[in-house]
Protein backbone atom coordinates (compact mmCIF):
# COMPACT_ATOMS: atom_id res chain seq x y z
CA UNK A 1 0.00 0.00 0.00
CA UNK A 2 2.67 2.68 0.94
CA UNK A 3 4.04 2.21 -2.30
CA UNK A 4 1.36 3.43 -4.30
CA UNK A 5 1.13 6.90 -1.91
CA UNK A 6 3.53 8.36 -4.47
CA UNK A 7 1.60 8.05 -7.46
CA UNK A 8 -1.38 8.96 -5.67
CA UNK A 9 -0.16 12.18 -4.70
CA UNK A 10 1.59 13.14 -7.96
CA UNK A 11 -2.42 12.25 -9.55
CA UNK A 12 -3.59 14.57 -6.86
CA UNK A 13 -1.35 17.23 -7.95
CA UNK A 14 -1.72 16.74 -11.50
CA UNK A 15 -5.73 17.23 -10.95
CA UNK A 16 -5.26 20.48 -8.83
CA UNK A 17 -2.80 22.09 -11.29
CA UNK A 18 -5.23 20.90 -14.15
CA UNK A 19 -8.20 22.29 -12.33
CA UNK A 20 -6.27 25.50 -11.75
CA UNK A 21 -5.00 25.64 -15.62
CA UNK A 22 -8.90 25.35 -16.64
CA UNK A 23 -9.66 27.92 -13.79
CA UNK A 24 -7.03 30.62 -15.51
CA UNK A 25 -8.55 29.59 -19.41
CA UNK A 26 -12.12 30.01 -18.14
CA UNK A 27 -11.69 33.47 -16.62
CA UNK A 28 -8.79 34.72 -19.64
CA UNK A 29 -12.04 33.62 -21.94
CA UNK A 30 -14.69 35.38 -19.82
CA UNK A 31 -12.47 38.23 -19.93
CA UNK A 32 -11.88 38.38 -23.84
CA UNK A 33 -15.83 37.93 -23.87
CA UNK A 34 -16.75 41.05 -22.15
CA UNK A 35 -14.19 43.37 -23.81
CA UNK A 36 -15.11 42.23 -27.18
CA UNK A 37 -18.92 43.03 -25.87
CA UNK A 38 -17.57 46.09 -24.24
CA UNK A 39 -16.84 47.35 -28.26
CA UNK A 40 -19.82 46.48 -29.31
CA UNK A 41 -22.89 49.07 -28.81
CA UNK A 42 -25.43 48.27 -26.94
CA UNK A 43 -28.89 48.55 -28.46
CA UNK A 44 -31.51 50.05 -26.43
CA UNK A 45 -34.65 48.56 -25.14
CA UNK A 46 -36.98 50.96 -22.80
CA UNK A 47 -39.84 49.92 -20.77
CA UNK A 48 -42.50 52.55 -20.11
CA UNK A 49 -44.88 51.58 -16.83
CA UNK A 50 -40.90 50.18 -15.41
CA UNK A 51 -41.97 51.25 -12.02
CA UNK A 52 -45.15 48.31 -11.68
CA UNK A 53 -45.17 44.65 -11.68
CA UNK A 54 -45.30 43.48 -15.61
CA UNK A 55 -42.49 46.76 -16.10
CA UNK A 56 -40.52 45.56 -13.18
CA UNK A 57 -41.19 42.14 -14.42
CA UNK A 58 -40.38 42.58 -18.11
CA UNK A 59 -36.71 44.52 -17.48
CA UNK A 60 -35.90 41.93 -15.39
CA UNK A 61 -36.34 38.95 -17.22
CA UNK A 62 -34.09 40.86 -20.10
CA UNK A 63 -31.19 40.72 -17.84
CA UNK A 64 -31.80 37.54 -16.65
CA UNK A 65 -32.36 36.33 -20.35
CA UNK A 66 -28.41 38.06 -21.07
CA UNK A 67 -30.03 39.98 -23.65
CA UNK A 68 -26.81 42.34 -24.36
CA UNK A 69 -28.68 45.71 -24.12
CA UNK A 70 -28.78 49.03 -22.26
CA UNK A 71 -32.93 48.51 -20.43
CA UNK A 72 -34.17 51.57 -19.02
CA UNK A 73 -36.97 51.78 -16.88
CA UNK A 74 -39.27 54.82 -17.22
CA UNK A 75 -42.29 55.55 -15.28
CA UNK A 76 -44.45 58.93 -14.18
CA UNK A 77 -43.59 57.52 -10.51
CA UNK A 78 -40.24 58.88 -10.51
CA UNK A 79 -39.09 56.94 -7.33
CA UNK A 80 -40.96 53.39 -8.44
CA UNK A 81 -38.78 53.43 -11.39
CA UNK A 82 -35.32 54.14 -9.83
CA UNK A 83 -35.98 51.69 -7.50
CA UNK A 84 -37.01 48.93 -9.28
CA UNK A 85 -33.78 49.61 -11.51
CA UNK A 86 -32.22 50.00 -8.67
CA UNK A 87 -32.87 47.02 -7.68
CA UNK A 88 -32.60 44.91 -11.45
CA UNK A 89 -28.89 46.42 -11.62
CA UNK A 90 -27.80 44.62 -8.95
CA UNK A 91 -28.81 41.06 -11.12
CA UNK A 92 -26.56 42.63 -13.96
CA UNK A 93 -22.97 42.00 -12.29
CA UNK A 94 -22.91 38.80 -14.32
CA UNK A 95 -24.68 39.40 -17.61
CA UNK A 96 -24.03 41.36 -20.49
CA UNK A 97 -27.27 43.69 -19.89
CA UNK A 98 -27.27 46.54 -17.90
CA UNK A 99 -30.47 48.45 -15.82
CA UNK A 100 -30.88 52.62 -15.06
CA UNK A 101 -33.26 54.72 -14.33
CA UNK A 102 -34.70 56.81 -17.96
CA UNK A 103 -36.74 59.61 -19.08
CA UNK A 104 -39.48 59.45 -21.66
CA UNK A 105 -36.95 61.53 -24.11
CA UNK A 106 -34.11 58.69 -23.98
CA UNK A 107 -36.96 55.88 -24.27
CA UNK A 108 -38.01 57.54 -27.92
CA UNK A 109 -34.60 57.05 -28.97
CA UNK A 110 -34.54 53.10 -28.45
CA UNK A 111 -34.56 50.36 -30.71
CA UNK A 112 -37.33 48.82 -28.62
CA UNK A 113 -40.24 50.85 -26.68
CA UNK A 114 -42.03 48.22 -24.40
CA UNK A 115 -45.48 49.61 -23.21
CA UNK A 116 -46.48 47.73 -19.82
CA UNK A 117 -48.47 51.36 -18.65
CA UNK A 118 -52.27 51.67 -18.80
CA UNK A 119 -55.39 51.76 -16.10
CA UNK A 120 -56.79 48.73 -15.04
CA UNK A 121 -60.47 47.10 -16.02
CA UNK A 122 -62.57 48.28 -12.78
CA UNK A 123 -64.95 45.57 -11.59
CA UNK A 124 -68.17 46.40 -13.30
CA UNK A 125 -66.57 48.35 -16.01
CA UNK A 126 -67.73 48.49 -19.55
CA UNK A 127 -64.53 47.27 -22.08
CA UNK A 128 -65.37 50.71 -23.80
CA UNK A 129 -64.68 52.79 -20.56
CA UNK A 130 -61.97 51.31 -20.10
CA UNK A 131 -60.64 51.74 -23.81
CA UNK A 132 -61.12 55.31 -23.13
CA UNK A 133 -58.97 55.70 -20.37
CA UNK A 134 -56.09 54.05 -21.51
CA UNK A 135 -56.50 55.74 -24.87
CA UNK A 136 -55.46 58.85 -22.92
CA UNK A 137 -52.68 57.44 -21.88
CA UNK A 138 -51.34 55.89 -24.38
CA UNK A 139 -51.71 59.38 -26.28
CA UNK A 140 -50.24 60.85 -23.86
CA UNK A 141 -46.91 58.58 -24.13
CA UNK A 142 -46.39 58.96 -27.34
CA UNK A 143 -46.42 62.63 -26.90
CA UNK A 144 -43.93 62.46 -24.31
CA UNK A 145 -41.74 60.15 -26.47
CA UNK A 146 -41.52 62.40 -29.41
CA UNK A 147 -39.39 62.85 -31.51
CA UNK A 148 -39.19 58.69 -31.53
CA UNK A 149 -36.49 57.60 -33.71
CA UNK A 150 -37.49 56.12 -37.32
CA UNK A 151 -36.34 52.45 -36.49
CA UNK A 152 -37.78 52.06 -33.77
CA UNK A 153 -40.25 49.13 -32.71
CA UNK A 154 -43.31 49.89 -30.41
CA UNK A 155 -43.98 46.52 -28.15
CA UNK A 156 -47.46 46.88 -26.59
CA UNK A 157 -48.58 44.94 -23.66
CA UNK A 158 -50.82 46.94 -21.83
CA UNK A 159 -54.72 45.70 -22.60
CA UNK A 160 -56.48 45.20 -24.28
CA UNK A 161 -53.86 44.84 -26.32
CA UNK A 162 -55.38 45.07 -29.85
CA UNK A 163 -56.47 47.97 -30.04
CA UNK A 164 -53.82 49.54 -27.95
CA UNK A 165 -51.32 48.77 -30.42
CA UNK A 166 -53.70 49.95 -33.25
CA UNK A 167 -53.52 53.26 -31.27
CA UNK A 168 -49.92 53.30 -30.74
CA UNK A 169 -49.11 53.12 -34.41
CA UNK A 170 -51.93 55.70 -35.32
CA UNK A 171 -50.27 58.20 -32.64
CA UNK A 172 -46.25 57.14 -32.98
CA UNK A 173 -46.68 57.54 -36.67
CA UNK A 174 -44.21 54.37 -37.40
CA UNK A 175 -45.08 52.23 -39.93
CA UNK A 176 -47.27 49.20 -38.94
CA UNK A 177 -44.78 46.60 -39.28
CA UNK A 178 -42.92 48.39 -36.40
CA UNK A 179 -45.90 48.32 -33.80
CA UNK A 180 -46.82 44.81 -32.16
CA UNK A 181 -48.33 43.99 -29.59
CA UNK A 182 -48.03 41.22 -27.18
CA UNK A 183 -51.46 39.54 -28.13
CA UNK A 184 -51.97 35.98 -27.57
CA UNK A 185 -48.04 34.37 -27.09
CA UNK A 186 -48.73 34.01 -23.49
CA UNK A 187 -51.91 32.30 -23.98
CA UNK A 188 -50.24 30.19 -26.10
CA UNK A 189 -47.77 29.09 -23.89
CA UNK A 190 -50.34 28.33 -21.08
CA UNK A 191 -52.09 26.24 -23.98
CA UNK A 192 -49.00 23.90 -24.94
CA UNK A 193 -48.24 23.79 -21.20
CA UNK A 194 -51.74 21.78 -21.03
CA UNK A 195 -50.91 19.93 -23.75
CA UNK A 196 -47.98 19.09 -22.41
CA UNK A 197 -48.84 17.85 -20.13
CA UNK A 198 -51.34 15.57 -21.77
CA UNK A 199 -49.43 14.46 -24.29
CA UNK A 200 -45.98 13.73 -22.28
CA UNK A 201 -44.53 16.20 -25.51
CA UNK A 202 -42.44 19.05 -24.80
CA UNK A 203 -44.20 22.16 -24.86
CA UNK A 204 -41.50 23.46 -27.47
CA UNK A 205 -42.46 20.71 -29.61
CA UNK A 206 -46.03 21.35 -29.77
CA UNK A 207 -47.18 24.20 -32.08
CA UNK A 208 -50.44 25.25 -31.40
CA UNK A 209 -51.88 28.92 -31.48
CA UNK A 210 -54.66 30.99 -29.44
CA UNK A 211 -55.93 33.61 -31.70
CA UNK A 212 -58.18 36.65 -32.50
CA UNK A 213 -58.37 38.79 -30.27
CA UNK A 214 -56.77 38.66 -26.62
CA UNK A 215 -59.19 38.29 -24.32
CA UNK A 216 -63.06 37.36 -25.04
CA UNK A 217 -62.78 36.89 -28.58
CA UNK A 218 -59.63 34.51 -28.95
CA UNK A 219 -59.91 30.80 -29.84
CA UNK A 220 -58.35 27.95 -30.11
CA UNK A 221 -56.91 26.98 -33.57
CA UNK A 222 -57.30 23.36 -33.47
CA UNK A 223 -56.89 22.56 -37.19
CA UNK A 224 -53.60 24.12 -37.90
CA UNK A 225 -52.14 22.70 -34.60
CA UNK A 226 -49.57 19.78 -35.42
CA UNK A 227 -47.16 17.62 -32.92
CA UNK A 228 -44.68 15.35 -34.69
CA UNK A 229 -45.81 16.64 -37.72
CA UNK A 230 -48.97 14.95 -37.48
CA UNK A 231 -52.09 16.72 -36.69
CA UNK A 232 -52.15 17.56 -33.03
CA UNK A 233 -55.90 16.01 -32.50
CA UNK A 234 -54.48 13.01 -34.03
CA UNK A 235 -52.51 12.33 -31.14
CA UNK A 236 -53.67 9.04 -29.23
CA UNK A 237 -53.37 10.86 -25.65
CA UNK A 238 -55.96 13.11 -27.55
CA UNK A 239 -58.57 11.60 -28.65
CA UNK A 240 -61.17 11.30 -25.36
CA UNK A 241 -60.08 15.26 -24.47
CA UNK A 242 -62.83 17.49 -24.01
CA UNK A 243 -61.23 20.62 -26.10
CA UNK A 244 -64.32 22.88 -24.37
CA UNK A 245 -62.71 22.37 -21.22
CA UNK A 246 -58.81 23.20 -22.20
CA UNK A 247 -60.29 26.31 -23.73
CA UNK A 248 -61.94 27.41 -20.66
CA UNK A 249 -58.63 26.22 -18.80
CA UNK A 250 -56.84 28.70 -20.83
CA UNK A 251 -59.40 31.60 -20.09
CA UNK A 252 -59.95 31.32 -16.73
CA UNK A 253 -56.11 30.68 -15.57
CA UNK A 254 -55.29 34.78 -15.37
CA UNK A 255 -58.68 35.01 -13.16
CA UNK A 256 -57.52 32.08 -10.98
CA UNK A 257 -53.31 33.93 -10.79
CA UNK A 258 -55.60 37.08 -10.10
CA UNK A 259 -57.42 36.15 -7.09
CA UNK A 260 -54.60 34.20 -5.27
CA UNK A 261 -52.21 37.08 -5.77
CA UNK A 262 -53.44 40.06 -7.50
CA UNK A 263 -51.97 40.60 -10.47
CA UNK A 264 -50.10 38.22 -13.34
CA UNK A 265 -46.71 39.30 -14.26
CA UNK A 266 -44.14 36.66 -14.66
CA UNK A 267 -45.66 34.98 -17.39
CA UNK A 268 -46.30 38.02 -19.63
CA UNK A 269 -42.93 39.58 -18.30
CA UNK A 270 -40.80 36.93 -19.74
CA UNK A 271 -43.13 36.91 -23.04
CA UNK A 272 -42.37 40.26 -23.61
CA UNK A 273 -38.84 39.84 -22.82
CA UNK A 274 -38.75 36.93 -25.15
CA UNK A 275 -40.16 39.29 -28.16
CA UNK A 276 -37.88 42.32 -27.38
CA UNK A 277 -35.04 39.98 -27.76
CA UNK A 278 -36.40 38.54 -31.55
CA UNK A 279 -36.89 42.51 -32.12
CA UNK A 280 -32.82 42.80 -31.35
CA UNK A 281 -31.54 40.00 -32.89
CA UNK A 282 -34.02 39.92 -36.10
CA UNK A 283 -34.51 35.90 -34.92
CA UNK A 284 -37.12 35.88 -37.47
CA UNK A 285 -39.08 33.33 -35.06
CA UNK A 286 -42.27 33.17 -35.50
CA UNK A 287 -44.86 34.16 -32.61
CA UNK A 288 -48.63 34.75 -32.12
CA UNK A 289 -48.74 38.17 -31.70
CA UNK A 290 -50.67 41.57 -32.15
CA UNK A 291 -49.95 42.52 -35.99
CA UNK A 292 -51.55 44.25 -38.85
CA UNK A 293 -53.15 41.52 -41.12
CA UNK A 294 -53.44 43.04 -44.43
CA UNK A 295 -56.10 40.29 -45.16
CA UNK A 296 -58.40 41.32 -42.49
CA UNK A 297 -57.92 45.08 -42.40
CA UNK A 298 -56.96 45.40 -39.15
CA UNK A 299 -54.69 44.36 -36.00
CA UNK A 300 -55.24 40.86 -34.45
CA UNK A 301 -53.31 37.94 -32.60
CA UNK A 302 -52.08 35.97 -35.88
CA UNK A 303 -48.71 34.28 -35.78
CA UNK A 304 -45.58 36.05 -37.80
CA UNK A 305 -42.19 36.30 -38.38
CA UNK A 306 -40.43 38.75 -36.07
CA UNK A 307 -37.35 40.72 -36.70
CA UNK A 308 -34.91 43.45 -36.58
CA UNK A 309 -37.35 45.16 -39.06
CA UNK A 310 -40.69 44.44 -37.31
CA UNK A 311 -43.16 42.12 -37.99
CA UNK A 312 -41.10 39.90 -41.15
CA UNK A 313 -43.92 37.99 -42.40
CA UNK A 314 -47.74 37.10 -41.63
CA UNK A 315 -48.61 33.79 -42.18
CA UNK A 316 -52.19 32.14 -43.80
CA UNK A 317 -53.82 29.74 -40.77
CA UNK A 318 -55.44 26.73 -41.73
CA UNK A 319 -58.95 27.07 -39.95
CA UNK A 320 -61.93 25.19 -40.35
CA UNK A 321 -65.76 26.95 -40.61
CA UNK A 322 -66.19 27.20 -36.87
CA UNK A 323 -62.71 28.68 -36.32
CA UNK A 324 -63.24 31.12 -39.31
CA UNK A 325 -66.77 31.85 -37.77
CA UNK A 326 -65.16 32.66 -34.65
CA UNK A 327 -62.43 35.00 -36.59
CA UNK A 328 -64.75 37.00 -38.35
CA UNK A 329 -66.32 37.71 -34.49
CA UNK A 330 -63.04 38.37 -33.59
CA UNK A 331 -62.15 40.98 -36.50
CA UNK A 332 -65.52 42.30 -35.82
CA UNK A 333 -64.71 43.39 -32.67
CA UNK A 334 -61.34 44.70 -32.81
CA UNK A 335 -62.46 47.27 -36.21
CA UNK A 336 -65.15 48.60 -34.18
CA UNK A 337 -63.43 49.23 -31.32
CA UNK A 338 -60.57 50.75 -33.49
CA UNK A 339 -62.92 53.02 -35.54
CA UNK A 340 -63.80 55.48 -32.53
CA UNK A 341 -59.96 56.27 -32.29
CA UNK A 342 -59.07 57.12 -36.15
Amino acid sequence: MLHTLPKLIYTSQLSSLLRARALILTNKLYNVKQSLMATIPKQRVSVIGGGGNVGASTAFALIAKGVPAEVLVVDVVDKAAEGQALDISDASFMMPGTCRKGSFKEAGQSDVIIITAGARQQPGEPRSNLIDRNYKIIKSIMDSLQPIKSSAKILMVSNPVDVLTDIAQKTSGLPRKQVIGSGTYLDSGRLRNVLSEITGVSPTSIHAYMLGEHGDNQFTGWSSARIGGRPLLEHPKMKNVNLDEIYEKIQRKAYVIIDAKGSTYYGIGICAATLAEALLNNTSQVFPVVNYVDNFGCYMSWPAAIGCDGVEQSFDVKLNKEEDKKLQTAIAAIKDACSKYD
